[in-house]
């Protein structure tokens, strides 16, 4: 079980206050996001394109070691907040962030296969340590009233990693060469991650934001998968994530045949762009409306712009669903966070958050795959698309469906 980690500091400023530290925490989250992001998940898509012409590897060959690569994160995101508590979030962090620029730096210079898996490896445990569960464990030390918004702003890193980041990284491997852009690429993060962690980032236990009430039955990762409460949080969102993440991966290959490249490139910056509107949207007034309702409006939205695009022709169409698709993107990352947060008590969050996180994380490593296998076989992509959309009218259905939260519990034995 993940102990509470810390007493609730005394704070001179509110959280709606600029001079709140908190509010630095969430510039540092929002940074660290857009390097996770882009070494983590975008820049997978270069590393294929990437290590397929220096090395000459199949493609099944390097797109299987990173799928390794995510499930073995999925694995140590569970214990994101054991380490948090025991390292504290200082020393945690510049691990995450050694692990990142060392793994980035050296996949220009692999040669043999195990060296690309070795490279994988560490940057498993560097997407573990600057993914989500630590973006949300940090903001969630820091907020209670704001944590929505806080999540949702620091969280737009991730969308400017698509929009920005990641093609950075591509050009720059075209004009420097790969070897050259992935060094510069990990230097930068450093140059700018480091600093940010000594001067804004405690070495002790984080601070606790809101005090609550204590469950005589404490949370512990067995109870949790027992919960129908937690299930009906982690399963939604899982199912949500594989049909969302198969669908961008494979959003080029959709779009161009039907609307050419230059256009399916730009139905990616649009998703992209529709995500951070979407998200800094929401956050403004998350805090204040029913989490679930909004989360299957979401999961709704998506299926819809799915299945009009499943066997749509027109660019104009099929722009507009890549816009109304990107608007939830951002939203099925940072809503679980606050559900678990809103409905179990606070020295849960944390463990909970990452449990639920490496969940999600598991059961999207297998969308790419998944939706390539369906294309396949129907040969075309409507299947899949339609599969897609049918994933997320059930995770609209699942997470309206309401466990007995643990505060109502608690109250009532008090």
């Amino acid at each position: 079980m993940s102990a509470p980690i810390g007493p609730a500091p005394v704070h001179r400023h509110g959280e709606s206050s600029l001079k709140y530290h908190g509010w630095r925490v969430v510039v540092f989250c929002f940074t660290m996001a857009m390097f996770s992001w882009c070494f983590g998940f975008y820049g997978q898509g270069v590393y294929l394109i990437e290590l397929r012409r220096l090395t000459g590897w199949d493609t099944a060959l390097i797109s299987l070691a990173s799928t390794a690569y995510y499930l073995m994160s999925a694995v140590l995101v569970v214990f994101v907040s054991d380490a948090i508590a025991r390292f504290g979030p200082r020393l945690f962090l510049l691990f995450g962030i050694a692990c990142f620029a060392v793994s980035g730096a050296a996949l220009g210079w692999v040669h043999a296969v195990w060296q690309l898996y070795a490279a994988y490896l560490v940057m498993a445990f560097g997407w573990a340590s600057m993914g989500l569960a630590t973006v949300s464990t940090l903001i969630g030390a820091w907020f209670h009233v704001r944590r929505g918004l806080a999540i949702s702003l620091a969280l737009n890193g991730a969308s400017l990693a698509g929009m920005i980041a990641a093609p950075l990284l591509l050009f720059a491997s075209d004009w420097l060469g790969f070897r050259t852009a992935a060094a510069l690429a990990a230097l930068l993060m450093a140059a700018l991650l480091v600093p940010m962690v000594l001067a804004w980032i405690a070495p002790g236990p984080l601070p606790v934001s809101h005090a609550g009430g204590v469950s005589r039955s404490p949370w512990t990762r067995g109870r949790a998968l027992r919960s129908l409460s937690f299930w009906t949080v982690s399963a939604p969102f899982a199912l949500g994530l594989l049909a969302q993440v198969g669908f961008l991966v494979h959003l080029i290959a959709l779009m161009t045949p039907r609307i050419g490249h230059g256009l399916a490139g730009a139905a990616v910056s649009m998703t992209s762009a529709a995500a951070v509107v979407g998200r800094v949207g929401l956050g403004f007034f998350i805090d204040r409306i029913d989490q679930r309702l909004a989360s299957a409006g979401c999961f709704l939205s998506q299926a819809a712009a799915l299945a009009v695009a499943a066997n749509a022709q027109d660019p104009a169409v099929l722009l507009t669903c890549a816009v109304i698709f990107g608007l939830s993107v951002g939203n099925l990352i940072t809503l679980p966070a606050l559900i678990i947060q809103r409905e179990f008590e606070p020295a849960a969050f944390a463990m909970l958050v990452a449990f639920s996180t490496a969940i999600a994380q598991f059961t999207y490593s297998f969308g790419p795959g998944l939706l390539g296998l369906l294309r396949d076989y129907s040969g075309g992509y409507a299947l899949p698309v339609f599969a897609c959309a049918a994933l997320d009218t059930v995770a609209a259905v699942i997470v309206l469906v309401r466990g007995w939260p643990l505060r109502k519990r608690v109250a009532g034995k008090s």
